[in-house]
C-alpha cells in the first residue's frame, strides 16, 4: 500500500537523542512513515528510537549521506574503506529497527565534485564498495539499499534513473534499488513517468516527494498527478516521503543552497505538503490499493 512519510530533516539537521520527539510528532501529524536521516551511524541512539517506534507503531526507514571522509569514489583506499564501514553500520541499524530501506547518497561523497564526468575508475571503486555492503546486507538483513539520483550540482556520479539502474545491475544483488526524488528529477530527467518506467517495479525502491524549489509539495512545478499515476502503473507500493530543510540549518542549507524560507517552518511545510499530496492522490482511483 502506498503511504506518505516525512523526513527527520524537517525538524533536525543531525538526528540525535534529543530529537526522539520527532517520531511521535510525525505520527501525530498523520504520517505513516518516518525517514530518519542518519549522518553519524556510530552515535545513532538506537535503543531510544526502538522505544519510540514501539510506542507509536510508526514505520521507520532511513537515509544517509556519505561525505568526503566516507567517499567510495575517493582515490584514497582508506576513505573508501570508511565508506564500507559506514554503510555496514547502517545495515546493522536498519536490521535492529526492522527498517526495510536505506536510501540517500550512499554510493559517493555528497558534494564531492571532480569537475569532470564520472570516470570508469570511480565506477569500479563505488561498485566494488557497494557490492561488499550489499553482500553483507544480503547475509544479515532483508531490506534494500536504494541509491538516490541527485542533481549535477551535488554529484557527478548518479544523476538520472537510467544510470542508477545500470549501477544496481553492476552491483548485481537483488537488494539494490533506485531512490527517486522529485526535486532532483525536475532538473535532470526528461520525463517523470519515463524515469519511473525506466526503474520499473524491479528497481524502484524508494521515493521522495519534494517540490522543485524544496518548498511545500503541490505548490510548484512537479507534475505529481503524472508521477503518482506512473508509480501506480509499475506497481510501486513503498513510502512517499516529504523531505526539506530549514534555512537555519547551517551545513545542510549551505550544501543545498536554501537561502529563503519555503514555509513558516519545516513542520508547516510538512503539514501543508501532506494535505496537498493526499488531495492529488485521493483524486486518482485505486491509488491506495
Amino acid at each position: 500500500m502506498r503511504r506518505f512519510g516525512v523526513d527527520s530533516f524537517i525538524w533536525s539537521e543531525v538526528f540525535s537523542e534529543k530529537d526522539i520527539w520527532i517520531i511521535p510528532k510525525a505520527k501525530e501529524l498523520g504520517f505513516s512513515v518516518i525517514d530518519l536521516a542518519i549522518a553519524h551511524p556510530e552515535s545513532f541512539p538506537l535503543e531510544k528510537v526502538l522505544e519510540a517506534k514501539e510506542q507509536t507503531g510508526i514505520e521507520v526507514v532511513t537515509t544517509t549521506t556519505l561525505g568526503l571522509d566516507t567517499n567510495p569514489i575517493s582515490p584514497d583506499p582508506e576513505i573508501r574503506n570508511n565508506a564500507v564501514r559506514h554503510m555496514k553500520t547502517m545495515v546493522d541499524i536498519n536490521r535492529a529497527l526492522d527498517s526495510k530501506i536505506i536510501g540517500g547518497v550512499n554510493y559517493a561523497g555528497w558534494g564531492y565534485l571532480t569537475r569532470k564526468p564520472r570516470s570508469e575508475q570511480e565506477w569500479e571503486w563505488s561498485v566494488k564498495a557497494m557490492r561488499e555492503v550489499s553482500d553483507y546486507a544480503m547475509d544479515n538483513w532483508d531490506g534494500i539499499i536504494a541509491v538516490e539520483c541527485v542533481n549535477r550540482f551535488e554529484t557527478h556520479f548518479l544523476n538520472i534513473a537510467s544510470d542508477a539502474v545500470d549501477y544496481c545491475k553492476a552491483v548485481g544483488n537483488a537488494n539494490m534499488k533506485v531512490h527517486l526524488d522529485c526535486f532532483h528529477m525536475i532538473r535532470e530527467e526528461r520525463s517523470f513517468s519515463g524515469a519511473v518506467k525506466t526503474c520499473g517495479k524491479e528497481y524502484l525502491g524508494y521515493v521522495h516527494v519534494n517540490e522543485n524549489d524544496r518548498g511545500i509539495p503541490g505548490t510548484g512545478l512537479v507534475p505529481f498527478d503524472e508521477f503518482f499515476r506512473a508509480l501506480m502503473e509499475i506497481g510501486y507500493e513503498g513510502p512517499l516521503t516529504i523531505e526539506s530543510f530549514d534555512p537555519s540549518f547551517e551545513e545542510l542549507s549551505g550544501n543545498c543552497a536554501i537561502w529563503r524560507k519555503m514555509a513558516e517552518s519545516g513542520e508547516a511545510l510538512a503539514i501543508e505538503g501532506l494535505k496537498n499530496l493526499k488531495a492529488i492522490a485521493d483524486a486518482i482511483p485505486g491509488f491506495y490499493d
